[in-house]
């Protein structure tokens, strides 16, 4: 197979059915009850630091930030990392997050969180959340509450509930 000619740029306001499109192909109807889920739906993501990955016109990734309150840290919440079914395994997920969490750090932001696996998201720096450290608004698998410090002692300082900013 020849190697893809992949393009990472930012999420344009022209990309959002097809990113919810993906989201459907790649976590199905039951998205809308996870907890993550319902606190991104809570408020709008961050354009600046939401990225899509193209391959010529179609659109084959795409990762997205959110603000939210971490205690009285602002911090940002990750997701959904979504990359095409066809196009898994080649590196555009981590490519996707490489970006964002560099574009989050270059604007300043301190602290991201998310829930997904700690294998995949380990070799980005993400580890457990202390229990009871932070608290999400529903039921999530302490194991898999992850966070990466873009400065140190972000989440140290970040404790309480996580909730969305108020509009």
């Amino acid at each position: 197979m020849t190697e893809l000619s992949l393009i990472i740029r930012n999420e344009q306001p022209i990309d959002s059915e097809a990113i919810e499109r993906l989201h459907e192909r790649a976590f199905g109807p039951g998205r809308f009850a996870r907890t993550a889920s319902r606190l991104r739906e809570g408020a709008p993501h961050l354009l600046e630091l939401s990225f899509t990955a193209m391959v010529g016109t179609l659109l084959v990734g795409s990762v997205r930030l959110t603000p939210v309150q971490a205690g009285t840290e602002m911090a940002l919440m990750l997701g959904p990392l979504t990359v095409e079914p066809a196009f898994e395994g080649r590196g555009i997920g981590a490519a996707l997050m490489r970006r964002s969490l560099e574009a989050a750090r270059d604007k300043g932001h301190t602290l991201v969180l998310l829930v997904g696996d700690e294998p995949y998201y380990r070799r980005f720096g993400f580890k457990r959340v202390p229990p009871g450290h932070l608290v999400l608004p529903g039921p999530v698998n302490p194991d898999r509450f992850l966070a990466v410090e873009l400065a140190e002692g972000a989440l140290e300082r970040a404790r309480g509930k996580v909730s969305v900013l108020p509009a």
